[in-house]
């Protein structure tokens, strides 16, 4: 594939994790990429796959509704990019236990992508479940 790393990353961001079009998550996600995060303080790493991520970013739009996805920065090093992001929504299905209030939400996180032949294979993700909580509160 032709597709660089800034290329693949950005569309990405702003096709799929933007919610905007999830399903095409195949275009930019490997098979079997590598997400590695943080949860309750404990590292883990999960595989993710075209499809589990496309049913995640479904996930997150029954959460906080149509939300509005912004590219705050994008750095690109070789075949690795780094991004940071923020999301404004609406409290509007069931967070952390939480049902909704209609409350508008916004949620920060940042993450490294490792590409390779146009598509992603690996991340690192960081976000801010404290602030998150914060607000539903």
């Amino acid at each position: 594939m032709a597709r660089n790393t800034a290329d693949t990353i950005r569309g990405f961001l702003t096709e799929v994790r933007s919610g905007r079009s999830p399903e095409v998550a195949g275009e930019y996600l490997a098979p079997v990429v590598l997400a590695h995060q943080v949860r309750s303080g404990a590292r883990e790493t999960v595989e993710r796959s075209p499809a589990n991520y496309t049913e995640h970013v479904a996930e997150m739009i029954e959460a906080f509704g149509a939300f509005e996805f912004r590219i705050d920065e994008l750095l690109i090093d070789g075949d690795r990019g780094y991004a940071r992001w923020t999301q404004h929504g609406t409290h509007v299905g069931e967070i952390a236990g939480v049902a909704p209030t209609g409350r508008a939400l916004e949620t920060v996180g940042s993450a490294v992508y490792r590409v390779a032949d146009g598509r992603i294979v690996e991340y690192w993700i960081q976000l801010d479940p404290a602030g998150l909580r914060a607000q539903l509160s």
